[in-house]
């Protein structure tokens, strides 16, 4: 594929490691059955790229270390900026220098999660410094007019198995996403800067679309969806291609979160299922 990578500007961009948050003592499922366990923020020492989004004892729990710049409009930079597979450095405390790569954002609580070794993880702690080469917003694929790229890192693409064939974008997927299933994020308008969920309270028929099989990194398609200016746009026909970035929840209309690095209201994008499509392949 050819591309504006060349012209695509790359920006620095610094958060730092956040606190869990809980807002409550409890939190509802579905069901109406309440459950006090961890959820967003932290550095996760047992919950890591490639890992089964849906084994977790947990809600919204995000994989490695969630950060954010605790300056809420500088924050916004920071989401939107920050792009999957760019590289991350920590510039303060005892694991300075050590380098990672963006796996994910997630709005409402505006974190992006960063992937390190388990020894960097390890020397992490709350409130140290890390900043990114935020690079991919504005990328451009020629010759695809209605296509759009967003929140990827130009050379993470370039080294994804995606080809041209017949005029459409071919993008190989672990699964496919009914678009009737994504639920919160929805409406959001600005998809630089979220995620979104699949709703999964209905266990039979995740469990018949192996969704339940997913993992954090797995890239997907959401079937049905126009995320050109916005998140959630239903357009018979559309596709959109995103990337699992945290766990499974339990409150109603939530669920995994995807987030979008390419949609078309038009019939662009064609899939094709590999089940090894994971992010931890193409990293470094």
């Amino acid at each position: 594929m050819k591309s504006n990578k060349e012209k695509v500007v790359k920006i620095s961009v610094i958060g730092e490691v956040s606190h869990p948050l809980k807002r409550s003592a409890f939190r509802l499922d579905g069901e109406g059955v309440p459950h006090s366990f961890p959820g967003t923020g932290g550095i996760t020492y047992n919950f890591t790229l490639g890992d089964d989004a849906f084994r977790l004892a947990g809600d919204h729990v995000e994989p490695d270390v969630s950060t954010k710049n605790p300056d809420k409009e500088k924050n916004i930079a920071y989401v939107s900026y920050s792009c999957l597979g760019n590289e991350a450095v920590v510039v303060s405390g005892d694991a300075k220098g050590s380098k990672g790569h963006v796996i994910g954002k997630h709005g409402g609580i505006d974190h992006i999660m960063i992937h390190f070794d388990e020894e960097t993880k390890h020397k992490l702690v709350i409130g140290d410094k890390i900043q990114i080469k935020g690079w991919g917003q504005g990328l451009v694929i020629e010759g695809f007019a209605g296509l759009k790229v967003y929140n990827i890192d130009p050379d993470l693409l370039d080294k994804l198995p995606v080809s041209i064939k017949d005029g459409s974008v071919v993008f190989p997927v672990v699964t496919s996403i009914p678009g009737y299933l994504m639920g919160s994020g929805v409406g959001s308008g600005n998809p630089t800067g979220t995620d979104y969920d699949i709703i999964t309270h209905d266990r039979s028929l995740i469990n018949r679309l192996e969704i339940d099989k997913l993992r954090i990194g797995d890239f997907v398609a959401i079937e049905n969806h126009n995320n050109s200016y916005g998140i959630g746009g239903y357009k018979e026909g559309a596709i959109s291609i995103g990337v699992v970035a945290h766990s499974d929840c339990i409150s109603t209309g939530h669920g995994p979160g995807i987030v979008v690095i390419m949609t078309s209201p038009d019939d662009i994008i064609k899939t094709e299922i590999s089940k090894e499509m994971n992010l931890q392949h193409f990293l470094g």
